[in-house]
C-alpha cells in the first residue's frame, strides 16, 4: 500500500482539525515519553550521581534560604522549614517547566523541519521532564515530613488535586512560553529573571499567613501564590486547602492552559518559516 502524500500548505491563521489533532498526539504518546527521558539521559539524570544531585540541588537551595531566614529573622521552626521544602519542590516543577519549554521549538528546528507531527509534542516532553524530575523530590519532601514529626491527616490526600492542578498550570506556560519563544527570542534571556522573581513574589521563603493584608491583596495577580499556599496547608499543615485557593488557581490554570494552547496551535504552522 502506497503511502499517504502529506501536503503542506501556505500558512492560515485559525485551529488544525482538533480530532485529528489529538489523535495524532495521542498515538505518539510513546515518542513523548522516550524523548522525554532522552532528555533527561542528556542531563545525566541516567546515573546514580545525576539523580542524587536531582534532589541534593533544590534540598541545598532550601538549607541555604532557611539559615538566611535563620539568620535574618532571628527564629525558625520545624513547619518553617517544611514549608520552604515542600513549597520550593513544587516551584522547581512548574520553573523547569518553563525552562524546558522555553527552548522545546526552537531547539527542535530541524526536527519540525523535516518532520510532520503535532508541534505540541515538544513543550508536552519538557513538562515530562519536569514531572520526571519532581518525583523524587515529593518523596523526599515526605521523608522529610517523617523526620520533622509534621502532623499528619486524611486532609493530605488534598495534594493531588493540588497536583493536578500544577500540572496543568506548568503544561499550559511552557506551551505558551515555547510558542512566544518563537517570535520574541529575548524571552529565553529573561526567563531565569522572571522565575527568580516569581520566586520572592511566592510564599516560599515566607508563608502566606504571615503577609499583611494590604500587600496580600496584590497577590491575587500571581498564579502560583495560592496554589503554593494550598499546597504547604496540604503537606505541611495536613489542612483542607481554602475553597477560594482552589478556585484561584483552577482559573489561573485552565486559563493559561486555554489560552497558551490556543495560541501555539493557531500558531503551529508559521513555525517552520520563523525557525
Amino acid at each position: 500500500m502506497s503511502q499517504p502524500v502529506i501536503v503542506y500548505e501556505p500558512f492560515k491563521a485559525g485551529l488544525p482539525p482538533m480530532r485529528a489533532y489529538l489523535r495524532s498526539l495521542w498515538h505518539r504518546r510513546a515518542f513523548i515519553s522516550e524523548f522525554a527521558r532522552s532528555e533527561l539521559r542528556e542531563q545525566n539524570f541516567g546515573s546514580v550521581f545525576g539523580q542524587l544531585w536531582l534532589v541534593l540541588n533544590p534540598l541545598l537551595l532550601s538549607a541555604v534560604y532557611f539559615l538566611l531566614i535563620y539568620v535574618i529573622g532571628g527564629t525558625s521552626d520545624e513547619i518553617r522549614f517544611g514549608h520552604l521544602t515542600a513549597t520550593l519542590f513544587l516551584f522547581y516543577l512548574i520553573a523547569n517547566s518553563l525552562t524546558g519549554g522555553v527552548k522545546a521549538i526552537t531547539s527542535g528546528q530541524r526536527l519540525i523541519l523535516n518532520t510532520s507531527f503535532p508541534r505540541v509534542m515538544l513543550p508536552v516532553s519538557a513538562v515530562v521532564v519536569a514531572i520526571f524530575k519532581f518525583l523524587p523530590t515529593f518523596v523526599v519532601a515526605i521523608a522529610i515530613h517523617i523526620i520533622l514529626g509534621l502532623p499528619y491527616s486524611w486532609q493530605m490526600l488534598w495534594a493531588f488535586p493540588v497536583l493536578l492542578i500544577s500540572i496543568v498550570m506548568a503544561l499550559g506556560m511552557a506551551i505558551m512560553i515555547s510558542c512566544i519563544n518563537v517570535y520574541f527570542r529575548d524571552i529565553s534571556s529573561m526567563l531565569p529573571y522572571l522565575t527568580r522573581s516569581l520566586l520572592y513574589l511566592s510564599p516560599i521563603l515566607y508563608e502566606a499567613s504571615t503577609i499583611s493584608a494590604s500587600i496580600k491583596q496584590f497577590q491575587i495577580v500571581n498564579p502560583i501564590f495560592y496554589l503554593l499556599d494550598s499546597w504547604s496547608r496540604v503537606i505541611v499543615h495536613a489542612e483542607a486547602p481554602t475553597m477560594y485557593g482552589l478556585i484561584h488557581s483552577s482559573i489561573f490554570a485552565l486559563s493559561i492552559f486555554i489560552v497558551g494552547t490556543y495560541f501555539f496551535l493557531s500558531r503551529e504552522r508559521d513555525f517552520a518559516v520563523r525557525l
